[in-house]
């Protein structure tokens, strides 16, 4: 009696069912019991067998079991042990239908090769989890690397499987590859400029994760939240998300913030432009009036008392305000400013601070403030600007100053009155 058809006996012997049906009800009695017994293993790994993996896992001190349970490492693991017992069992199931038995092999190969990648997909996702948790590796684009090795390990896998269903030699196929290769190279180009990206971003360190970056040309300003094989992914502050060629960020012009986050302020670079006729040469009794703004008393004394000595040594003749040196109300303006920022609680003083003149224009003369703000914050940031430009706007007037606006309609109709 052969072993190897227990039920076809038991149908031919004990039943007494035609030999040809016998043939026919042992493959099918066959497969369910080979069904059955691979869809309990499968319950019995996926319930069982995850409690108790994780059970044990929570009690090492490794993070690494954790990652492998959560990309169901142990899951894949054991869907490629359910096919190599599947494959093992083909001959008893098919033993009468070598032709089934040839398709069904084949198909089983390519069922282990599937599920042997996904195997290793996840042991990749699982050590770009686990490196993604150590400092040195949580900017880098780590998601590239695993998904180049993919599209290879796939690429391998889809030639291998019609190499299987196909019953040719596996070297055929990679000699027709290599024919192909300009073909592939045009096909997976986006993928190998993206690799090749990534590997630069990552050595010449350009980009991190969790960077603020602005590319005008493709709309992004906000945080890099992934870089992938093909593309790195923005949310802009407004929550929109941006999609950026992986390649773009070595091609073409773009701006990373993180030197300004590491940095000591965030640059405050701004203007107000003063109407020109409003500047002029300070009198003796304007320049006493002025010494009562505190913060410049002790320079306007000063200053005052060195352009007086100048003046008297060489013989100026100050009936005409021109002559010699004099003070203006813009220069007193400046100086103002400087100190007001020197005193400022939130302006780094360890980082250049500074009002400046501009060119002149035909709106003015741009009085520009340069510092760094110790907040680099964007909500705090604003605020600190708009505070200073505040007090800006509102003591321009203290100086007899004025600041250049364009006349309104309402500006026009009181002229023409």
């Amino acid at each position: 009696m052969n072993s190897r058809k227990i039920f076809y006996n038991l149908y031919t012997n004990t039943f007494d069912i035609d030999a040809g049906i016998a043939m026919y009800l042992n493959v099918i009695t066959n497969l369910l019991i080979v069904a059955i017994f691979g869809y309990m293993i499968y319950r019995l790994v996926k319930l069982f067998g995850s409690k108790m993996i994780r059970k044990i896992a929570s009690k090492t001190k490794t993070e690494f079991d954790d990652i492998l349970i959560k990309n169901k490492f142990f899951l894949n693991l054991s869907r490629v042990l359910i096919f190599i017992v599947v494959y093992s069992f083909l001959d008893y199931i098919f033993i009468d239908f070598n032709r089934l038995l040839n398709y069904a092999q084949k198909i089983t190969n390519v069922c282990i090769v599937i599920s042997f990648i996904l195997l290793v997909k996840s042991v990749l996702s699982s050590i770009k989890d686990y490196l993604r948790t150590l400092t040195i590796f949580r900017d880098k684009p780590l998601e590239s690397y695993v998904q180049i090795f993919m599209v290879f390990l796939w690429l391998i896998g889809l030639i291998i499987s019609i190499s299987i269903l196909s019953d040719r030699p596996l070297a055929r196929f990679f000699t027709t590859l290599g024919a192909f290769s300009a073909v592939l190279l045009l096909i997976f180009k986006d993928a190998i400029l993206g690799f090749v990206a990534s590997i630069q971003i990552s050595v010449y360190d350009t980009v991190r994760l969790q960077d603020w970056i602005t590319m005008e040309k493709y709309g992004a300003d906000g945080t890099v939240v992934e870089i992938n094989l093909t593309s790195v992914i923005v949310q802009n502050f407004d929550n929109t998300i941006t999609s950026i060629p992986t390649y773009s960020l070595i091609s073409d012009s773009f701006k990373n913030w993180r030197a300004m986050s590491n940095s000591g302020g965030r640059r405050i670079k701004r203007a107000v432009s003063i109407k020109m006729s409003s500047i002029k040469f300070l009198s003796d009794e304007e320049i006493e009036k002025f010494k009562k703004i505190e913060i410049i008393s002790p320079y306007i004394t000063a200053i005052s008392t060195e352009i007086r000595d100048f003046n008297t040594v060489n013989e100026i003749n100050k009936e005409v305000l021109i002559n010699g040196r004099n003070l203006t109300n813009f220069g007193l303006f400046r100086k103002y400013l400087d100190v007001y920022l020197e005193q400022h609680p939130q302006i780094n003083k360890n980082l250049t601070f500074m009002t400046r003149q501009l060119t002149p224009t035909s709106k003015g003369i741009p009085l520009e403030i340069y510092a760094f703000s110790t907040m680099k914050e964007w909500v705090f940031y604003e605020r600190i600007i708009a505070d200073i430009f505040d007090h800006v706007c509102a003591a321009v007037s203290f100086f007899d100053l004025e600041i250049f606006e364009s006349p309104t309609g309402k500006d026009i109709s009181k002229l023409n009155r």
